[in-house]
């Protein structure tokens, strides 16, 4: 079966972080994928998204055209962050695999979605 592993974070802390710190987590996530590939459980890599500033919300207007808004779809603090394709035996097999992720911000959270296949 097929998940989706969505990291959560709150972006303002990155910015809190040194360029050691950053580089030493970075090694982290890079040993964490290199397992999970490995191991066959980790799809296709993972996405790091870029900041919610880049982004533009899509939504559908009151005349049935399309409104398009800059930033992230809510007001929130936590979002997602990045994106990790997950090949695993059931929902408990994915959320092991999740458990494993390197957390370093205080916000971080990782939630594991089963995936549709048509």
């Amino acid at each position: 079966m097929k998940f989706a592993m969505l990291v959560n974070n709150n972006e303002a802390e990155f910015d809190d972080l040194t360029p050691e710190v950053s580089d030493a987590r970075m090694k982290e996530l890079y040993a964490w994928f290199e397992k999970w590939e490995t191991a066959g459980k980790v799809i296709d890599g993972g996405a790091h998204l870029q900041r919610t500033t880049t982004a533009k919300t899509v939504r559908p207007g009151a005349d049935g055209g399309v409104t398009v808004t800059d930033g992230p779809y809510l007001e929130l603090k936590e979002v997602v962050c990045g994106v990790v394709l997950l090949e695993a035996d059931d929902i408990d097999d994915a959320v092991a695999v999740a458990s494993t992720w390197p957390q370093y911000l205080p916000s971080g959270s990782v939630e594991v979605r089963p995936i549709y296949l048509h």
